[in-house]
Protein backbone atom coordinates (compact mmCIF):
# COMPACT_ATOMS: atom_id res chain seq x y z
CA UNK A 1 0.00 0.00 0.00
CA UNK A 2 1.31 3.45 -0.89
CA UNK A 3 2.14 5.82 1.96
CA UNK A 4 1.15 8.89 -0.06
CA UNK A 5 -2.14 10.69 -0.32
CA UNK A 6 -3.83 10.63 -3.70
CA UNK A 7 -5.76 13.81 -4.34
CA UNK A 8 -9.35 12.88 -5.29
CA UNK A 9 -10.81 13.90 -8.64
CA UNK A 10 -14.27 14.51 -9.89
CA UNK A 11 -15.41 17.84 -8.45
CA UNK A 12 -14.43 21.47 -8.60
CA UNK A 13 -12.77 21.49 -5.20
CA UNK A 14 -10.62 18.51 -6.05
CA UNK A 15 -9.64 20.06 -9.37
CA UNK A 16 -8.66 23.25 -7.60
CA UNK A 17 -6.52 21.23 -5.20
CA UNK A 18 -4.74 19.58 -8.13
CA UNK A 19 -3.94 22.98 -9.62
CA UNK A 20 -2.58 24.28 -6.32
CA UNK A 21 -0.51 21.15 -5.77
CA UNK A 22 0.96 21.42 -9.25
CA UNK A 23 1.86 25.08 -8.73
CA UNK A 24 3.48 24.31 -5.37
CA UNK A 25 5.53 21.46 -6.83
CA UNK A 26 6.66 23.57 -9.77
CA UNK A 27 7.87 26.34 -7.44
CA UNK A 28 9.17 24.33 -4.48
CA UNK A 29 9.87 20.80 -5.69
CA UNK A 30 10.64 18.27 -2.97
CA UNK A 31 9.63 20.72 -0.22
CA UNK A 32 6.02 19.78 -1.07
CA UNK A 33 4.75 16.56 0.49
CA UNK A 34 1.52 14.58 0.33
CA UNK A 35 2.90 11.79 2.49
CA UNK A 36 0.05 10.20 4.41
CA UNK A 37 1.74 10.47 7.80
CA UNK A 38 2.58 14.15 7.25
CA UNK A 39 -0.95 14.94 6.10
CA UNK A 40 -2.50 13.11 9.05
CA UNK A 41 -0.23 14.83 11.57
CA UNK A 42 -1.08 18.25 10.13
CA UNK A 43 -4.79 17.73 10.83
CA UNK A 44 -4.21 17.91 14.59
CA UNK A 45 -2.18 19.54 17.32
CA UNK A 46 -2.02 18.70 21.03
CA UNK A 47 -5.46 20.14 21.77
CA UNK A 48 -7.22 16.86 20.95
CA UNK A 49 -8.97 18.46 17.96
CA UNK A 50 -8.69 16.64 14.62
CA UNK A 51 -9.81 18.34 11.41
CA UNK A 52 -12.39 16.31 9.49
CA UNK A 53 -10.66 16.51 6.09
CA UNK A 54 -7.17 16.36 4.63
CA UNK A 55 -5.21 19.47 3.64
CA UNK A 56 -3.86 19.68 0.09
CA UNK A 57 -0.17 19.34 0.99
CA UNK A 58 2.48 20.07 3.58
CA UNK A 59 5.16 22.50 2.41
CA UNK A 60 8.36 22.51 4.46
CA UNK A 61 9.87 25.96 3.95
CA UNK A 62 13.64 26.27 4.13
CA UNK A 63 13.88 30.02 3.58
CA UNK A 64 11.97 33.27 3.56
CA UNK A 65 11.79 32.99 -0.23
CA UNK A 66 10.01 29.64 0.13
CA UNK A 67 7.42 31.18 2.43
CA UNK A 68 6.87 34.06 0.00
CA UNK A 69 6.42 31.60 -2.87
CA UNK A 70 3.76 29.68 -0.94
CA UNK A 71 1.83 32.82 -0.08
CA UNK A 72 1.95 34.11 -3.67
CA UNK A 73 0.58 30.81 -4.93
CA UNK A 74 -2.06 30.83 -2.21
CA UNK A 75 -3.13 34.33 -3.21
CA UNK A 76 -3.19 33.52 -6.92
CA UNK A 77 -5.34 30.44 -6.30
CA UNK A 78 -7.38 31.88 -3.40
CA UNK A 79 -6.25 28.98 -1.19
CA UNK A 80 -6.07 29.13 2.62
CA UNK A 81 -2.77 28.56 4.45
CA UNK A 82 -2.19 27.21 7.96
CA UNK A 83 1.28 27.98 9.31
CA UNK A 84 2.68 25.29 11.54
CA UNK A 85 5.75 24.79 13.70
CA UNK A 86 6.11 21.78 15.99
CA UNK A 87 2.35 21.28 16.30
CA UNK A 88 2.43 21.51 20.10
CA UNK A 89 -0.38 24.06 20.37
CA UNK A 90 -3.28 23.43 22.73
CA UNK A 91 -6.11 25.37 21.08
CA UNK A 92 -6.37 23.83 17.61
CA UNK A 93 -4.64 26.84 16.07
CA UNK A 94 -2.27 24.82 13.86
CA UNK A 95 -4.73 22.10 12.79
CA UNK A 96 -5.26 22.17 9.02
CA UNK A 97 -8.33 21.04 7.15
CA UNK A 98 -9.71 20.36 3.70
CA UNK A 99 -8.57 22.58 0.83
CA UNK A 100 -5.78 24.20 2.89
CA UNK A 101 -2.01 24.39 2.42
CA UNK A 102 0.09 23.54 5.47
CA UNK A 103 3.14 25.80 5.64
CA UNK A 104 5.72 24.31 8.01
CA UNK A 105 8.52 26.55 9.30
CA UNK A 106 10.01 23.77 11.43
CA UNK A 107 13.08 23.42 9.17
CA UNK A 108 13.86 27.15 9.54
CA UNK A 109 15.60 26.50 12.84
CA UNK A 110 18.87 28.43 12.86
CA UNK A 111 20.35 30.85 15.37
CA UNK A 112 21.48 33.54 12.94
CA UNK A 113 23.21 36.07 15.19
CA UNK A 114 24.07 36.76 18.81
CA UNK A 115 25.09 40.20 20.04
CA UNK A 116 26.26 40.05 23.65
CA UNK A 117 26.85 43.83 23.61
CA UNK A 118 23.24 44.55 22.62
CA UNK A 119 21.86 41.53 24.51
CA UNK A 120 19.92 40.21 21.52
CA UNK A 121 19.77 37.31 19.10
CA UNK A 122 18.34 36.90 15.62
CA UNK A 123 16.62 33.56 15.09
CA UNK A 124 14.50 31.64 12.63
CA UNK A 125 11.01 30.63 13.83
CA UNK A 126 11.51 26.85 13.82
CA UNK A 127 14.20 26.78 16.51
CA UNK A 128 13.14 24.80 19.58
CA UNK A 129 12.98 26.89 22.75
CA UNK A 130 15.29 24.64 24.79
CA UNK A 131 17.74 24.24 21.88
CA UNK A 132 18.03 28.02 21.61
CA UNK A 133 19.01 28.32 25.25
CA UNK A 134 21.49 25.47 24.93
CA UNK A 135 23.19 27.32 22.07
CA UNK A 136 23.16 30.62 23.98
CA UNK A 137 25.00 29.19 26.99
CA UNK A 138 28.38 29.61 25.31
CA UNK A 139 27.70 33.35 25.14
CA UNK A 140 26.69 33.54 28.82
CA UNK A 141 23.16 34.52 27.75
CA UNK A 142 19.64 33.08 27.84
CA UNK A 143 16.16 33.63 26.40
CA UNK A 144 13.76 34.06 29.31
CA UNK A 145 10.36 32.73 28.07
CA UNK A 146 10.09 29.26 29.57
CA UNK A 147 6.94 27.34 28.57
CA UNK A 148 6.46 23.91 30.10
CA UNK A 149 6.72 22.59 26.52
CA UNK A 150 10.14 24.23 25.98
CA UNK A 151 11.77 20.92 24.99
CA UNK A 152 9.40 20.47 22.03
CA UNK A 153 7.87 23.86 21.15
CA UNK A 154 9.32 26.34 18.66
CA UNK A 155 10.08 29.95 19.48
CA UNK A 156 7.99 30.93 16.45
CA UNK A 157 5.05 29.14 18.03
CA UNK A 158 5.81 30.81 21.36
CA UNK A 159 5.63 34.18 19.60
CA UNK A 160 2.45 33.29 17.71
CA UNK A 161 0.63 32.53 20.97
CA UNK A 162 2.54 34.95 23.23
CA UNK A 163 3.47 31.98 25.40
CA UNK A 164 4.33 32.42 29.05
CA UNK A 165 5.60 29.59 31.17
CA UNK A 166 7.10 28.91 34.55
CA UNK A 167 9.40 31.94 34.76
CA UNK A 168 7.17 34.68 33.38
CA UNK A 169 6.10 35.93 36.82
CA UNK A 170 9.54 37.54 37.10
CA UNK A 171 10.82 37.67 33.54
CA UNK A 172 7.65 38.32 31.57
CA UNK A 173 5.82 36.55 28.75
CA UNK A 174 7.19 36.21 25.22
CA UNK A 175 6.08 39.71 24.20
CA UNK A 176 8.56 41.24 26.67
CA UNK A 177 11.42 39.40 24.97
CA UNK A 178 10.71 40.21 21.31
CA UNK A 179 12.24 43.31 19.74
CA UNK A 180 11.52 42.90 16.04
CA UNK A 181 10.04 40.51 13.49
CA UNK A 182 10.21 39.76 9.80
CA UNK A 183 6.76 38.78 8.57
CA UNK A 184 5.52 37.53 5.22
CA UNK A 185 2.04 38.87 4.49
CA UNK A 186 -0.79 37.00 2.83
CA UNK A 187 0.17 38.23 -0.65
CA UNK A 188 3.85 37.32 -0.25
CA UNK A 189 5.24 40.73 0.68
CA UNK A 190 7.96 40.79 3.35
CA UNK A 191 7.81 43.44 6.06
CA UNK A 192 10.01 44.20 9.06
CA UNK A 193 8.30 45.42 12.22
CA UNK A 194 9.69 46.50 15.57
CA UNK A 195 13.20 47.74 16.32
CA UNK A 196 16.63 46.38 17.07
CA UNK A 197 17.07 49.24 19.52
CA UNK A 198 15.88 49.17 23.13
CA UNK A 199 13.63 52.16 22.45
CA UNK A 200 11.53 52.84 19.39
CA UNK A 201 8.15 54.53 18.97
CA UNK A 202 8.09 55.29 15.25
CA UNK A 203 4.57 54.61 14.06
CA UNK A 204 2.19 51.99 15.41
CA UNK A 205 3.66 48.97 17.18
CA UNK A 206 2.95 46.30 14.60
CA UNK A 207 5.43 43.89 16.21
CA UNK A 208 3.27 43.78 19.34
CA UNK A 209 0.21 43.24 17.13
CA UNK A 210 1.84 40.24 15.47
CA UNK A 211 2.80 38.64 18.79
CA UNK A 212 -0.11 36.46 19.88
CA UNK A 213 -1.92 36.79 16.53
CA UNK A 214 -1.94 32.98 16.04
CA UNK A 215 -0.99 33.03 12.36
CA UNK A 216 -3.98 35.14 11.33
CA UNK A 217 -2.08 38.29 10.24
CA UNK A 218 1.13 37.01 8.66
CA UNK A 219 3.84 34.34 8.73
CA UNK A 220 6.68 35.06 11.16
CA UNK A 221 9.92 34.15 9.37
CA UNK A 222 12.56 35.77 11.59
CA UNK A 223 12.70 37.30 15.07
CA UNK A 224 15.08 39.56 16.91
CA UNK A 225 14.75 38.60 20.56
CA UNK A 226 15.96 40.12 23.78
CA UNK A 227 18.49 38.12 25.79
CA UNK A 228 19.57 38.24 29.43
CA UNK A 229 22.84 37.49 31.12
CA UNK A 230 22.82 34.07 32.76
CA UNK A 231 21.62 34.49 36.33
CA UNK A 232 24.55 34.39 38.73
CA UNK A 233 24.44 33.24 42.34
CA UNK A 234 22.15 30.97 44.30
CA UNK A 235 18.96 29.41 43.00
CA UNK A 236 16.72 28.48 45.93
CA UNK A 237 13.69 26.22 45.63
CA UNK A 238 10.94 25.77 48.21
CA UNK A 239 8.67 22.73 48.05
CA UNK A 240 5.57 23.23 50.18
CA UNK A 241 2.50 21.13 50.91
CA UNK A 242 -0.93 22.45 51.92
CA UNK A 243 -4.06 20.65 53.03
CA UNK A 244 -6.18 22.34 50.35
CA UNK A 245 -5.69 24.07 47.03
CA UNK A 246 -7.37 27.21 48.37
CA UNK A 247 -4.77 27.45 51.16
CA UNK A 248 -1.92 27.03 48.68
CA UNK A 249 -3.44 29.66 46.38
CA UNK A 250 -3.80 32.04 49.31
CA UNK A 251 -0.13 31.57 50.19
CA UNK A 252 0.87 32.32 46.59
CA UNK A 253 -1.23 35.50 46.62
CA UNK A 254 0.30 36.65 49.92
CA UNK A 255 3.85 36.01 48.66
CA UNK A 256 3.15 38.17 45.61
CA UNK A 257 1.42 40.90 47.65
CA UNK A 258 4.39 41.04 50.04
CA UNK A 259 6.58 42.50 47.30
CA UNK A 260 8.68 39.38 46.72
CA UNK A 261 9.45 38.48 43.11
CA UNK A 262 10.01 34.72 42.78
CA UNK A 263 11.43 33.58 39.46
CA UNK A 264 8.72 30.91 39.44
CA UNK A 265 5.82 29.94 41.66
CA UNK A 266 3.96 26.82 40.56
CA UNK A 267 0.87 25.38 42.20
CA UNK A 268 0.01 21.70 41.64
CA UNK A 269 -3.50 20.72 42.75
CA UNK A 270 -4.00 17.48 44.68
CA UNK A 271 -5.55 15.47 41.83
CA UNK A 272 -2.91 16.82 39.44
CA UNK A 273 -0.10 15.80 41.80
CA UNK A 274 -1.60 12.33 42.22
CA UNK A 275 -1.64 11.88 38.44
CA UNK A 276 1.96 13.09 38.13
CA UNK A 277 3.12 10.77 40.91
CA UNK A 278 1.44 7.81 39.23
CA UNK A 279 2.95 8.73 35.85
CA UNK A 280 6.49 9.15 37.22
CA UNK A 281 6.26 6.26 39.68
CA UNK A 282 7.04 8.44 42.69
CA UNK A 283 5.39 8.83 46.08
CA UNK A 284 2.54 11.33 46.31
CA UNK A 285 3.12 13.49 49.39
CA UNK A 286 -0.58 14.30 49.67
CA UNK A 287 -2.31 17.65 49.58
CA UNK A 288 -1.58 20.48 47.16
CA UNK A 289 1.99 21.39 46.28
CA UNK A 290 3.41 24.89 45.91
CA UNK A 291 6.89 25.15 44.40
CA UNK A 292 8.65 28.51 44.69
CA UNK A 293 11.95 29.39 43.04
CA UNK A 294 14.05 32.49 43.71
CA UNK A 295 17.20 33.52 41.89
CA UNK A 296 19.73 36.33 41.60
CA UNK A 297 21.66 38.20 44.30
CA UNK A 298 18.67 38.34 46.69
CA UNK A 299 17.66 34.68 46.19
CA UNK A 300 18.46 33.47 49.71
CA UNK A 301 16.79 36.44 51.42
CA UNK A 302 13.66 36.17 49.26
CA UNK A 303 13.46 32.41 49.79
CA UNK A 304 13.65 32.80 53.57
CA UNK A 305 10.88 35.42 53.46
CA UNK A 306 8.67 33.22 51.25
CA UNK A 307 9.31 30.24 53.51
CA UNK A 308 8.20 32.24 56.54
CA UNK A 309 4.96 33.24 54.79
CA UNK A 310 4.23 29.65 53.76
CA UNK A 311 4.72 28.31 57.27
CA UNK A 312 2.68 31.11 58.81
CA UNK A 313 -0.24 30.09 56.58
CA UNK A 314 -0.13 26.42 57.56
CA UNK A 315 2.13 25.04 54.86
CA UNK A 316 4.70 22.33 55.48
CA UNK A 317 7.82 23.29 53.52
CA UNK A 318 11.48 22.65 52.90
CA UNK A 319 14.06 24.85 51.18
CA UNK A 320 16.90 23.61 48.98
CA UNK A 321 19.74 25.44 47.21
CA UNK A 322 20.96 22.29 45.47
CA UNK A 323 20.66 22.83 41.67
CA UNK A 324 19.98 19.17 40.92
CA UNK A 325 17.21 18.96 43.51
CA UNK A 326 15.68 22.21 42.29
CA UNK A 327 15.57 20.98 38.70
CA UNK A 328 14.03 17.70 39.87
CA UNK A 329 11.19 19.58 41.55
CA UNK A 330 10.44 21.51 38.38
CA UNK A 331 10.69 18.35 36.30
CA UNK A 332 7.75 17.10 38.37
CA UNK A 333 5.74 20.15 37.34
CA UNK A 334 6.71 19.78 33.68
CA UNK A 335 5.46 16.17 33.77
CA UNK A 336 1.87 17.34 34.25
CA UNK A 337 0.85 17.38 30.59
CA UNK A 338 2.38 13.94 29.81
CA UNK A 339 0.65 12.58 32.92
CA UNK A 340 -2.70 13.85 31.69
CA UNK A 341 -2.12 12.59 28.15
CA UNK A 342 -1.47 9.11 29.54
CA UNK A 343 -5.04 9.09 30.92
CA UNK A 344 -6.89 9.91 27.70
CA UNK A 345 -7.69 12.81 25.42
CA UNK A 346 -7.21 16.09 27.24
CA UNK A 347 -8.81 19.51 26.88
CA UNK A 348 -6.08 21.68 28.44
CA UNK A 349 -7.38 25.10 29.39
CA UNK A 350 -5.56 28.21 30.53
CA UNK A 351 -7.74 30.86 32.08
CA UNK A 352 -5.95 33.70 33.80
CA UNK A 353 -7.21 35.87 36.68
CA UNK A 354 -5.70 38.70 38.73
CA UNK A 355 -3.31 37.13 41.21
CA UNK A 356 -5.42 38.24 44.15
CA UNK A 357 -8.34 36.24 42.68
CA UNK A 358 -6.44 32.96 42.41
CA UNK A 359 -8.08 31.43 45.54
CA UNK A 360 -11.53 32.43 44.27
CA UNK A 361 -10.85 30.85 40.88
CA UNK A 362 -9.77 27.58 42.45
CA UNK A 363 -12.93 27.65 44.57
CA UNK A 364 -15.00 28.15 41.41
CA UNK A 365 -13.32 25.15 39.76
CA UNK A 366 -14.11 23.07 42.86
CA UNK A 367 -17.78 24.03 42.65
CA UNK A 368 -17.86 23.10 38.95
CA UNK A 369 -16.31 19.71 39.77
CA UNK A 370 -19.08 19.01 42.28
CA UNK A 371 -21.87 20.25 40.04
CA UNK A 372 -20.83 18.17 37.02
CA UNK A 373 -19.38 15.14 38.80
CA UNK A 374 -15.97 15.73 37.26
CA UNK A 375 -12.38 15.70 38.45
CA UNK A 376 -10.54 18.66 36.92
CA UNK A 377 -6.81 18.31 37.67
CA UNK A 378 -5.34 21.81 37.75
CA UNK A 379 -1.91 23.38 37.90
CA UNK A 380 -1.19 27.09 37.91
CA UNK A 381 1.56 29.56 37.27
CA UNK A 382 0.61 31.03 40.62
CA UNK A 383 2.97 33.97 40.27
CA UNK A 384 0.85 35.44 37.47
CA UNK A 385 -2.62 33.98 38.04
CA UNK A 386 -2.57 31.63 35.02
CA UNK A 387 -4.42 28.36 35.70
CA UNK A 388 -4.36 25.20 33.59
CA UNK A 389 -7.48 23.15 34.40
CA UNK A 390 -7.53 19.85 32.50
CA UNK A 391 -10.55 17.90 31.31
CA UNK A 392 -9.73 14.26 30.47
CA UNK A 393 -12.13 12.24 28.32
CA UNK A 394 -12.31 9.28 25.96
CA UNK A 395 -11.70 10.46 22.42
CA UNK A 396 -13.99 9.75 19.48
CA UNK A 397 -12.79 9.35 15.89
CA UNK A 398 -13.49 13.03 15.29
CA UNK A 399 -11.74 14.15 18.43
CA UNK A 400 -14.88 15.93 19.59
CA UNK A 401 -15.09 17.19 23.16
CA UNK A 402 -18.19 15.81 24.98
CA UNK A 403 -20.96 18.34 25.52
CA UNK A 404 -20.86 17.82 29.31
CA UNK A 405 -17.26 19.00 29.37
CA UNK A 406 -18.04 22.02 27.20
CA UNK A 407 -20.83 23.00 29.62
CA UNK A 408 -18.42 22.75 32.55
CA UNK A 409 -15.76 24.69 30.61
CA UNK A 410 -18.35 27.35 29.77
CA UNK A 411 -19.01 27.94 33.46
CA UNK A 412 -15.28 28.03 34.14
CA UNK A 413 -14.60 30.63 31.42
CA UNK A 414 -17.43 32.85 32.62
CA UNK A 415 -16.22 32.55 36.23
CA UNK A 416 -12.77 33.74 35.15
CA UNK A 417 -14.29 36.72 33.34
CA UNK A 418 -16.41 37.63 36.38
CA UNK A 419 -13.23 37.68 38.48
CA UNK A 420 -11.64 40.18 36.09
CA UNK A 421 -9.72 37.52 34.17
CA UNK A 422 -9.28 36.37 30.59
CA UNK A 423 -10.17 33.28 28.54
CA UNK A 424 -6.56 32.45 27.70
CA UNK A 425 -3.26 33.46 29.21
CA UNK A 426 -0.96 31.84 26.66
CA UNK A 427 -2.47 28.99 24.64
CA UNK A 428 -4.49 31.25 22.37
CA UNK A 429 -8.06 31.14 21.08
CA UNK A 430 -7.51 28.92 18.04
CA UNK A 431 -10.57 26.84 17.25
CA UNK A 432 -11.55 25.84 20.76
CA UNK A 433 -12.41 29.19 22.35
CA UNK A 434 -13.95 31.11 19.46
CA UNK A 435 -17.47 30.86 20.86
CA UNK A 436 -16.48 32.82 24.00
CA UNK A 437 -14.49 35.59 22.30
CA UNK A 438 -17.40 38.02 22.24
CA UNK A 439 -18.02 37.45 25.97
CA UNK A 440 -14.61 38.90 26.75
CA UNK A 441 -14.08 41.46 23.98
CA UNK A 442 -17.60 42.78 23.48
CA UNK A 443 -19.20 43.64 20.13
CA UNK A 444 -17.27 46.80 19.32
CA UNK A 445 -13.79 45.44 20.00
CA UNK A 446 -14.48 42.14 18.26
CA UNK A 447 -15.69 43.95 15.14
CA UNK A 448 -12.61 46.21 15.23
CA UNK A 449 -10.29 43.22 15.50
CA UNK A 450 -11.98 41.60 12.51
CA UNK A 451 -11.40 44.81 10.54
CA UNK A 452 -7.71 44.73 11.47
CA UNK A 453 -7.52 41.12 10.29
CA UNK A 454 -9.03 42.20 6.94
CA UNK A 455 -6.36 44.90 6.46
CA UNK A 456 -3.54 42.37 6.70
CA UNK A 457 -5.41 39.50 5.02
CA UNK A 458 -8.20 40.87 2.79
CA UNK A 459 -8.89 37.48 1.17
CA UNK A 460 -9.08 35.67 4.50
CA UNK A 461 -6.39 33.15 3.57
CA UNK A 462 -4.33 33.05 6.79
CA UNK A 463 -5.44 30.42 9.30
CA UNK A 464 -9.12 30.70 8.36
CA UNK A 465 -11.68 29.88 11.03
CA UNK A 466 -9.19 30.36 13.84
CA UNK A 467 -9.76 33.02 16.54
CA UNK A 468 -12.43 34.95 14.59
Amino acid sequence: MSNTLTTPHGDGAAGHGDQVLAALREALGDAVSVDRDAITAARADRSGHVSPADPIAVVTAGSIADVQAVMRIATDHRTPVVTRGAGTGLAGGAAAGGGEIVLSTLAMDRLLEVSADDELAVIQPGIINADLNEQLERYGMWFAPDPASRAISTVGGNIATNAGGLLCAKYGVTRESVLALKVVLADGRLIEVGHRTVKGVTGLDLAALMIGSEGTLGVIVEATVKLRQLVAGTIAVISASFASVEEAARAAAVITASGLHPAAMELIGESAMAAIAEHLGIEHPGGTQLVVRTDGPAAAVEADAALAIIRSLGGSAELSTDPVEGERLFAVRRAFHPAMAARGTVLIEDVCVPRSQLPAMFAAIGEIEQRYGLVIPTVAHAGDGNLHPNFVFESTDGGEVPELIWRAADEMFLAALRLGGTLTGEHGVGLLKRRWLRDELGDEQLDLQRQIKAVFDPLGLLNPGKVF
